[in-house]
Formats: structure tokens, sequence, C-alpha cells
């Protein structure tokens, strides 16, 4: 007869002491890395970080929630990055809202699964009617649907599956050689990750030209599909963008839409980024013509500043989602008898899937949308008040004016943008973002915090033209 494994580390009635004593042990740890925390980063170098994981031995456990937290401390937390510090400007990172993180205590304590109604119950319900909503704020009409997902990414290839087998509804025995895929040359990478996934070639995605805002060219989307027609091929969707990585684009919806409408095409909006808007009375006319879509991706761990992971694909016709249905005997076979329980597997590309819905139930429950669009327009405004100053600054310059909250810019005397950004991470003091312009390396500001001002974003701007200035006069000196 074996030995009973020991039980005293379950989440059970019988430990619930135990449970509330170590909950109390992680919030005093987390608040006190909070309050301490007095700059983004600490610099620390990555053969440093992997040096203090690698030297754990996991076959030797310490046996002590308090032991196990001190050592959390010295191999992440005391390195860990921080959103919410205004220094912080580099990637689509936010720092989160409380009524979201409270809960995540509940996400994962209780730990349901979102697959199937058994699993959830009343989960099930919470997250159907969030996606409801959330369509209705997209404008979607009365048939809409969608499901939670992982991320953006997963959203954008969920949207591209349904869209190629619509496209094989419509095209019988169409081949995925001559399927086609447009999106803008300024869209996210996961479009070419989707098509390839997708068994599509890596040619399938068409790139089309953007104008001089770096959102979507009509004319230029005209042509692309006009000649793919006439190549024999199928354009099976364009995506368009809603709030590009880089500028924060947004392509012109209602001319992308239009031309959808007129070749036969499906519609799908990656507003992964710019999806926050419609939370905003003030800045949701930036969207027209979203509601236009067949699926849009929304992503609440960016501009609705949710923990990672919070995001969702949501569709015009409900009835497309059967395409990545399937019955499984165990798990949400069809009842021959009663009703149909109300499976989301039966909507999703994932089996076993967080309640994340959770979070922005607890969100809108205690801070209602309208907090959390007036965080947006905080952010918006920020970066135009940012393009503002660099606009006139005398060692930066603007690559374009800001449309959402990102700002591209560079060093005016040509100091190296990934030079200057390892300076400041290495500082710890500030970090940005680095990206390809035509050819050339630019920095960038992604301004996710709320509680930033301009006071702080000028601050962080003279680090990076101080820096910029040191590494060209240290240059010349090498150079003399």
């Amino acid at each position: 007869m074996s030995t009973p494994p020991p039980l005293h580390h379950l989440f059970h009635p019988a430990h619930a002491a135990a449970y509330a004593d170590a909950m109390h042990a992680g919030v005093d740890r987390l608040t006190e890395a909070l309050v301490g925390a007095t700059r983004p980063a600490t610099g620390r170098s990555p053969e440093a970080a992997e040096r203090l994981v690698r030297r754990i031995d996991l076959d030797r456990p310490l046996g002590d929630a308090n032991e196990a937290l001190a050592e959390m401390g010295r191999i992440w937390l005391d390195d860990a990055v921080w959103f919410h510090d205004p220094g912080y400007a580099a990637h689509l990172n936010c720092p989160v809202v409380l009524p979201a993180v409270l809960a995540e205590l509940f996400v994962s304590g209780v730990n349901p699964s979102l697959d199937t109604f058994d699993q959830s119950v009343g989960g099930t319900f919470v997250e159907r009617h969030l996606v409801d909503w959330t369509a209705g704020r997209v404008g979607l009409g009365p048939d809409a649907d969608g499901v939670f997902t992982s991320g953006g990414t997963q959203s954008n290839l969920q949207a591209l599956l349904l869209a190629r087998e619509v496209a094989r509804e419509h095209h019988p025995g169409l081949d995925a050689g001559r399927m086609r895929i447009v999106a803008s040359q300024e869209a996210h990478f996961s479009v070419q990750t989707s098509a390839r996934l997708l068994g599509l070639d890596d040619d399938a995605v068409v790139g089309v030209a953007t104008d001089h805002h770096r959102r979507m060219d009509p004319d230029a989307l005209a042509t692309a599909l006009a000649r793919i027609v006439a190549a024999g091929d199928v354009p099976v969707a364009v995506v368009a963008t809603a709030g590009t990585t880089d500028f924060g684009a947004i392509d012109p919806l209602p001319a992308v839409a239009g031309l959808c409408r007129s070749f036969g095409t499906w519609l799908h909006v990656d507003a992964a980024y710019g999806g926050g808007l419609l939370a905003s009375q003030r800045l949701r006319p930036r969207l027209a013509g979203i509601e236009r879509a067949d699926s849009v991706t929304v992503d609440f761990h960016k501009t609705w500043f949710q923990p990672v992971s919070c995001s969702a694909l949501v569709v015009r016709d409900r009835r497309r989602l059967r395409h990545v249905t399937w019955r499984a005997d165990y798990l949400n076979p069809r009842v021959s008898h009663g009703t149909q329980p109300p499976h989301q597997v039966d909507k999703s590309l994932q089996t076993t899937r967080r309640f994340d819905a959770l979070k922005l139930w607890m969100t809108l429950r205690v801070m209602g949308a309208d907090v959390v669009g007036s965080y947006v327009e905080h952010v918006v405004d920020l970066a135009r008040e940012v393009g503002d100053l660099l606009a006139d600054h005398p060692d930066l310059e603007l690559a374009a004016r800001p449309q959402l909250s990102t700002v591209v810019f560079r060093h005016r005397r040509g100091a190296p943008a990934d030079e200057v950004r390892a300076r400041l991470y290495d500082g710890g003091t500030a970090l940005v973002a680095a990206t390809t312009v035509d050819g050339e390396r630019w920095l960038k500001l992604t301004l996710l915090n709320p509680a930033a001002e301009l006071g702080d974003v000028r601050r962080l701007l003279d680090r990076v033209a101080a820096e910029g200035d040191d590494l060209l006069d240290e240059d010349e000196a090498v150079a003399s």
C-alpha cells in the first residue's frame, strides 16, 4: 500500500488558515516591493539574471513559503520591471488596475476552467455577457459572439482561421496556394505567423502601402485586391489595424470596409492596441467603421489596464465560430435530450482556459468603463503633448505626430538608437523601445501609464538626450 502524499499544501478548507497566512505574507512582500520600487528596472544583465536562476536546485524544496518568497525576491522580484514607473515607456505593457488584481486572487485560487459549463457554471455566463458587451461597444449587431483568448496573436489567428474556412465555403476546392491575406505594411507580425500556422505560403500575406500617416492606403488596397483576383487567387481576408504597434495608426476603416464588401472579402480589424478607445466617449469616433468588421481583436491587457492575459475575439456572425468546434465524448458531447449545456470550448482554440474575464468584470463593476476611458484619454493626450515638445526640441527629432500613445523619435546628432536604449536600461532609470522606420533605427516611447505626467516624460527625454550626447562625445574622443 502506497504512502499517502502530504496534503497540507493543497488549497483546501482544512488548510484555510495556512492559505490566509501565505496570502498575507505574499501581499506583504509584494507591497514592500511596490513601495520600494524607485525606478523601473535595476539594469541587471541577462548573464547575471541567468546565474541567479540556474544555481537553484529544483529537486531540493525549501519547505517554507517565507523562504521561497525571499528566494523569489532574489531571483526575480528584486529585478522586476515596473510598468507603473513614469520612467517605463518601452513596450505595450500597462500598469494594472486594482479590481483586476483582486480578481486574480479568485481566478487562481478557485482555478475554474472556462472550457465547459460544468467546470465554470456562472463563469460561463460572465464571459458570455462580457463578450456581448464588447461586441455591443464595437457595434457588431445582434448576431455577434466571441470568446476570450490569451492575447492579440491568438485572436488574430482564430479570426484568420474563420476567414479561411468561409472562403472555402464560397470557393469549393480552393487550394491553400491560392489564398491571400492582405494587410498594411505596418500590420502586426502575427498576421504572417498566423498565415504560416494556417498552412499558407510565406508569400500569402500581401503587404499594402501606407499613406504619410502610416495608415493603409485605400487606393493601394484596391489595386492589391484587383491584382489578386486577376491572378486567379482569392483574397480570403483583409486585416485592418486599429492602432499599429509603432505609430498607433488607425487604418481608414470605412474605406477598407467598403472595398472588402465589393470584393466579398472578410474584414478583420486588429484593435489589440486601439481597442481601448471603445471605453472613451471622446475618442470612440476614431474607430468609426469598426462596426462593419466581420471580426475584431481587442486586448484588454493593453489599453484596458488588465493583467496579462486578458483578450478577446468578437465576430459579427456567431455561426462562423462553428469552424473551431470539435466534439469530444469526454468533454462536450452533443446531448440527445434536454437542453444542450453552453460550452465555451465550442468557440475557442484552447481547451483548458483561465477565467480571465473575471478581471474585466470586476474592473467594470468597481470602476466602470468611463474611468477606463479617462485613463486612455490621458495617455493619448500625453503623447500629443510629448509630440509638441519634441517638435521644438533642440536635441531630439520627432518622426511623426503621435496618433495614439506611442511617440517615435531620435537623437538629432545621430546617436545610435540601440546604444542609447541599452545605456538607459543599464542605468535602470528609464526604459524605452527602438524600432526601424524606412530602414533607419529610431527610439520609441509607449505611454500607457495614466499616472505619468508631461514633466515625467520631459525628464525621460532629457536622459535620452544626455545619453546620446555622451555616446557621441565618447566616440569623438576615441576617434581623436
